[in-house]
């Protein structure tokens, strides 16, 4: 084949390697499944949504860990190419268990090589496969376009580079590699190779092979490809991939079979093989160009960028790539502001529907709001960069003259306030709803605190700010008020106290300090409103001393009786020691020293699995003692260890 042969592959090549989309999830359905909200569903979730911390904390990028008890016991692995930057890593690892999750809702074995900017593997399973060579399932896919000119001699140069791959990944301590084979001047093949670090070089090159073979049998002829296998992964291309080829320096072109001198005939006419180049190219990137430009001024009526300065005082934020909205777009979607959802802290909240029938939440910010473009950016920034199945997604902004407002994703079912607090819609909220939304909080909280690229304090955890969505699935919304922390930072201290008192722990509301134990002490005033359906600002008075939830929790704990404190309308259908439990887990939450407080990680174990002893409770802070409260209590008489709680089936 000669170079006149493959010169026409890069018109190929810039139309139709975009449609190589194939879903990277392979659930292993002969592995069996489990029932939704099960303790192996919790277990898995728990262990996915800490992976991506966990991958990238490794200096090799590799990691593996287990959760739970047999036969609920779930085995995860996580992993990225080496040398990937620990951020494209993290949301790598994040996006593929988020993935694995939605779209193997119940099978209790599965695994994804995925990725855009870089390639992360995760795998869980309900066994123990670290060190196994497991070769199926096997899951081939390829590019839309055909290899013109001469096939054989294509295949000559593509074996010689699948060979010399081979050859380096097994060798490679990391295994790893990538080739670059050129074809001609223009044109190059982009090869890579990868296995799981627990197998044997003997196993990554046996695993490896296979996958060359699946690709030829299924393939050949085509434009590149991928295979992957449960412990390797290879893809071929004729345009650079993943961001892996841009330290790899290729050979020269190959010496192929020269054609009769450089020329192609034509109509009886002689076309030199650069002339052929010279028009085919340079049409190619033009047309390309002009499609793309289209595009781009198709979405400039409806979107413009925005850049954010990056003020002292904004806490260090960077700026969003989220999408602008024009305001006249967002008049439309709304019809003028004609839907009202409800008040949020700031301002009103309507529905809206983009043109492309996406449902949203408009949240306008009133003229008068105490939330000012500081918070603004703020929230933009924030909620840009956050990803998780239990934060509300941002999906756009407008930020002209005097309007500010944010474009949401819509979430149907309102806030959990609206179901708690209204005697007409509390009793939707069994106690199973009621549990898995205490559980969606906590996840999402994990998420802002240790696996999100950045460490994120809320600091306005309330019922009003979590979500609801058509299934009662929690979502954390609202993050004006919140805040970033470095790499090492544990907390921080303010003179512009902001959030909703009775939420907020006391080192916070007297002396501005907080931290991640500021939304932990948050979190346990909402658990004990979700168990008992009342406010915690609105609740009794006794001894002439104001008392609250958490007073009023306090007092029910230390006289032995914590389920006065269920709501009525939840009825009977619920497990005693399941909700002691959470009631235990609150009220470690809302103590008074933030040292004592559990983390949001514990939380989560402690909230799945009976098998973690809960500390007894000290003191809650805002206690407001009465004369009652003076009288010495000699035991603790609702302290929940293994043996007192033997009924936990996490939902």
């Amino acid at each position: 084949m000669g170079q006149k042969n493959l010169a026409p592959i890069l018109v190929f090549v810039l139309v139709s390697f975009v449609l190589d989309a194939v879903s990277a999830q392979i659930c292993v359905g002969a592995a069996g499944s489990f029932r939704p909200n099960s303790t192996y569903d919790v277990n898995r979730g728990i262990l996915l949504s800490s992976l991506a911390s966990n991958v990238t904390s490794q200096n090799g990028f590799f990691f593996n860990a287990s959760i739970g008890q047999v036969p609920d016991r779930v085995f995860a692995v996580g992993m990225c190419v080496p040398d990937a930057k620990p951020e494209l890593c993290s949301d790598c690892i994040r996006t593929t268990s988020d993935d694995l999750i939605k779209n193997c809702p119940n099978s209790t074995e599965a695994y994804s090589w995925l990725g855009t900017e870089t390639l992360c593997m995760v795998r869980y399973a309900n066994r123990s496969f670290l060190g196994s060579a497991d070769l199926n399932p096997v899951q081939v896919s390829y590019n839309t376009g055909d290899i013109t000119g001469n096939l054989t001699e294509f295949d000559g140069i593509w074996e010689g580079a699948m060979l010399r791959l081979v050859s380096s990944v097994s060798s490679d301590r990391r295994f790893y590699a990538v080739d670059v084979t050129p074809l001609t001047d223009f044109v190059k093949i982009y090869a890579l190779m990868q296995c799981t670090r627990d197998i044997s070089p003997g196993d990554c090159s046996n695993c490896v092979q296979l996958a060359v073979g699946n690709y030829q049998t299924c393939c050949r002829g085509k434009q590149g490809g991928v295979v992957r296998r449960p412990v390797c992964f290879f893809r071929w291309d004729l345009y650079p991939f993943l961001g892996a080829f841009s330290d790899i320096a290729s050979a020269p072109p190959p010496q192929l079979t020269p054609p009769s001198p450089d020329m192609t005939k034509k109509g009886g006419k002689a076309i030199s093989t650069g002339i052929i180049v010279a028009i085919i190219v340079p049409a190619t990137v033009i047309t390309t160009i002009l499609a793309l430009g289209f595009v781009v001024l198709r979405r400039r009526k409806f979107y413009k960028p925005m850049e954010v300065e990056n003020d002292d005082d904004d806490d260090d934020i960077t700026t969003p790539h989220s999408l602008q909205f024009d305001f006249k777009a967002i008049e439309a979607a709304t019809n003028k502001f004609s839907t009202r959802l409800g008040e949020g802290g700031f301002g009103e909240v309507y529905k809206g529907m983009l043109p492309n029938g996406t449902e949203v939440a408009v949240k306008r910010l009133s003229k008068t709001s105490g939330q000012g473009e500081r918070e603004f950016k703020n929230e933009v920034v924030l909620v840009a960069k956050l990803q998780h199945r239990n934060l509300v997604r941002l999906l756009g902004f407008c930020l002209e003259r005097e309007e500010k407002i944010l474009v949401y994703e819509f979430v149907p079912n309102k806030s959990l306030d609206y179901f708690l607090f209204d005697h007409t819609n509390h009793g939707q909220l069994d106690w199973t709803r009621r549990y898995k939304i205490i559980g969606g909080i906590a996840r999402g909280v994990v998420y802002l605190h240790h696996d999100s690229r950045l460490t994120i304090i809320h600091r306005d955890l309330k019922a009003s700010n979590i979500l609801l969505d058509a299934d009662l699935n929690a979502k954390i919304a609202d993050f004006g008020m919140a805040r970033i922390f470095g790499t090492e930072q544990t907390g921080d201290k303010t003179s512009r106290i902001v959030g909703t008192y009775g939420y907020m722990p006391p080192e916070y509301a007297m002396h501005g300090r907080f931290s991640m134990k500021s939304d932990v002490y948050s979190f346990g005033v909402l658990v004990l409103e979700i168990i008992s359906g009342k406010m915690n600002s609105s609740f009794y008075e006794t001894d002439d001393h104001p008392d609250n939830l958490v007073t009023y929790v306090w007092r029910l704990w230390r006289s032995g009786s914590p389920i006065e404190l269920v709501d009525p309308a939840i009825g009977e259908n619920y497990q005693n020691g399941e909700v002691i439990r959470c009631i235990h887990i609150a009220l470690l939450c809302v103590q008074e020293n933030p040292a004592d407080r559990p983390t949001m990680s514990t939380i989560i174990l402690m909230l799945t699995s009976n098998s973690v002893t809960l500390p007894v409770p000290r003191q809650p802070g805002f206690f407001f003692q009465s004369r009652r409260d003076q009288d010495p209590i000699s035991s603790m008489a609702c302290s929940v260890n293994d043996e007192s709680i033997t009924d936990l089936d996490p939902r």
